[in-house]
C-alpha cells in the first residue's frame, strides 16, 4: 500500500513540475503549393458551396462515371482508364479556367476601386469608412468582399483583423498590395495616403493595359497547345468505335503506347502553355 501511495505522490509531483514549463510551440503545418494555389482558385472562381473536398469528390465521381461509360461502350480497360484520368482532371481545369478569367476581369477593375478609395480619403473619410463605401460605390464584382469587410468592422471594431479577412476573401495579389498599403498607413500614419493611392492606381492601370495587349497577341499559342493536345485523343475516341483498334490497345504494347502518349501530351502541353502564357502574379503578401 505504501508503494502505491509513493508512486501516486511521485506522479503528482512530476505533473506539477511538468506544468511549470511551457510546451514548445508547434510549427504550423506547411500546406503544399498545389493545395494553396487550388484554394485560392476556388475563392477566385466564386462557385457557391464548392470547397476543396467537394472538388476532389467531384473529380473522383467524374473519373468513375466516365471510366465506366467508356468501358461499357468500347470494352477496353486501357482506353477507359485514359478517359477516366482526363475526367478526373476536368473539374480542376474548369475551376482554374474560371478563376483565371475572373482574375483578368478583376485586374481591370482594381484601378477604379483604388480611385474610389482615394476619393473617399480625399473627402475626409477614415480608412474603414472609405473601404466600406466601396460596397456601394465600388466595382460590382468587388462589392461583396468590401460589404463583408464593413460588416466585420462594425461587429468587432478591429481594423487589422477585418483587413486580414478581406485579404482572404479577395485571394488576389493586387488586393494583397492594397490591403498591406492600407495596413502600413494605418499603423505608421502619414499624410501621403492620397498620393500613394493615385500612384498605385496609375501603375495598376498601366499594368492591366500592357497585360491585355500581350495576352491578345499570345493567346494563339495557348489555343494551339490545347488543340494539339486534344487532337490525338479525339482520334483515339473515334478509333474506339472499331473493335480491331480496341483489341490492339488492350495488348501490353497498346497500353504502353497510351501511357507514353499521355505523359508526352501532359509534358508538351505544360511546356507550350508556360512559353505562351504570361506569368501570373503570386500572392507574396498573403
Amino acid at each position: 500500500m505504501g508503494l502505491v501511495v509513493g508512486l501516486l505522490l511521485g506522479a503528482g509531483l512530476f505533473c506539477c513540475w511538468w506544468a511549470c514549463w511551457p510546451s514548445p510551440a508547434r510549427s504550423p503545418r506547411r500546406r503544399s503549393r498545389w493545395r494553396v494555389e487550388l484554394e485560392d482558385a476556388l475563392v477566385q472562381a466564386e462557385v457557391p458551396g464548392l470547397t476543396l473536398r467537394t472538388l476532389l469528390v467531384l473529380s473522383a465521381a467524374s473519373a468513375l462515371v466516365v471510366g465506366l461509360l467508356v468501358l461499357a461502350l468500347a470494352g477496353s480497360p486501357a482506353i477507359a482508364g485514359c478517359f477516366a484520368v482526363m475526367a478526373a482532371w476536368a473539374p480542376t481545369a474548369l475551376v482554374r479556367g474560371r478563376a483565371r478569367r475572373r482574375r483578368t476581369q478583376v485586374r481591370d477593375l482594381w484601378p477604379e476601386a483604388v480611385d474610389h478609395l482615394a476619393s473617399g480619403v480625399r473627402a475626409g473619410l477614415s480608412l474603414p469608412e472609405a473601404l466600406g463605401s466601396l460596397s456601394e460605390r465600388g466595382p460590382e464584382q468587388l462589392r461583396p468582399a468590401f460589404r463583408s469587410f464593413a460588416e466585420d468592422y462594425r461587429a468587432t471594431g478591429r481594423f487589422a483583423a477585418s483587413l486580414e479577412a478581406l485579404k482572404e476573401r479577395l485571394a488576389d495579389p493586387i488586393g494583397d498590395r492594397v490591403v498591406e498599403a492600407l495596413r502600413i498607413t494605418r499603423e505608421v500614419g502619414g499624410s501621403d495616403l492620397g498620393r500613394l493611392l493615385r500612384t498605385l492606381s496609375t501603375f495598376l492601370r498601366e499594368d492591366a493595359r500592357l497585360r491585355s495587349e500581350l495576352e491578345a497577341r499570345q493567346s494563339w499559342t495557348v489555343n494551339a497547345a490545347r488543340l494539339a493536345v486534344s487532337a490525338p485523343w479525339i482520334v483515339l475516341a473515334l478509333l474506339a468505335t472499331r473493335r480491331e483498334a480496341v483489341q490492339a490497345y488492350d495488348e501490353p504494347a497498346g497500353a504502353l503506347v497510351l501511357a507514353v502518349g499521355g505523359a508526352v501530351s501532359v509534358v508538351a502541353y505544360r511546356v507550350m502553355v508556360r512559353i505562351g502564357r504570361l506569368p501570373e502574379d503570386e500572392r507574396v503578401l498573403r
